[in-house]
């Protein structure tokens, strides 16, 4: 057994949540718990059926907020946290370095594990378009928490060094492409807030340029600059998407947040 908790997060997650736990039994935590945001398709029963504990609790603003809540009130007796998306699974190599890793109790100043995350746009893998990601989403319990930010939330260690692993997890959601653009709709609206309150700040390169033209310079980049091209259909879909529209929806969002603030 793998000193290991697995936290995931949930809201109306039948469509995945079985892949999900059924692609960590290799892994075999100690604890799988699902904090379940009042689901009403059935995702509990299947978490249930599959060996998690289910911890309902309503909604308290954004993911940040929820998984500090699980932090605090879940019965954690693991010495290592992963949190994963029901929409998400690990890779079998990854898998087998955590379980190295966890096996050996790994360095003692170490407190979070970035892990390369790799996509996939309407069942097809995305290979081009973006430099390597890396999330934060193994970490030593008690050592680290997120910083409550509506979007993009971070890991926040209190002490100790960040190390990355090699092998993948993978992003793979099987919702329609208006569930999709749905999401993305209300993903833009949250970054346009973040962007105006200064939750980017002058930090960001990217919110330096000018609007729309920066959304089509980002999506030149990913397209031509880190060859999205090479992935074919898959990626030209995938950038126009997820770079160009979803950027400039943002730019959208923003300009008309900026309006109504002058007339108010």
């Amino acid at each position: 057994m793998t000193d290991l908790a697995v936290i995931i997060l949930t809201k109306d997650e039948k469509l995945h949540i079985r892949r999900c736990l059924e692609r960590l039994a290799p892994l075999n935590p100690k604890q799988i718990f699902v904090v379940d945001c009042l689901s009403t398709d059935g995702t509990q029963e299947i978490a249930r059926e599959c060996g998690a504990v289910v911890v309902g609790h309503e909604w308290p603003g954004n993911q940040a907020m929820q998984f500090n809540w699980a932090l605090d009130n879940l019965p954690i007796n693991a010495k290592w946290v992963l949190r994963i998306d029901a929409d998400e699974y690990l890779s079998a190599g990854l898998i087998s370095e955590i379980q190295s890793f966890v096996g050996s109790n790994g360095d003692e100043d170490i407190a979070l594990v970035e892990l390369p995350l790799a996509r996939t746009w309407q069942r097809h893998r995305v290979r081009f378009g973006m430099p390597r990601k890396y999330i934060s989403r193994l970490f030593r319990f008690g050592l680290c928490g997120y910083g409550e930010r509506e979007m993009d939330e971070k890991l926040i260690p209190k002490e100790g060094r960040t190390i990355r692993f090699r092998h993948e997890f993978i992003d793979d959601n099987l919702n329609d492409f208006e569930w999709w653009k749905c999401k993305h709709r209300n993903y833009a609206e949250r970054e346009a807030r973040q962007a105006i309150g200064g939750a980017h700040g002058n930090k960001s390169l990217y919110y330096r340029f000018p609007p729309y033209l920066r959304a089509i310079a980002y999506w030149a980049v990913r397209y031509f600059l880190f060859c999205g091209f090479l992935d074919g259909r898959t990626g030209w879909s995938w950038n126009f998407w997820q770079g160009l529209w979803y950027r400039w929806l943002v730019d959208r969002k923003i300009g008309r947040m900026k309006h109504v603030g002058r007339h108010f």
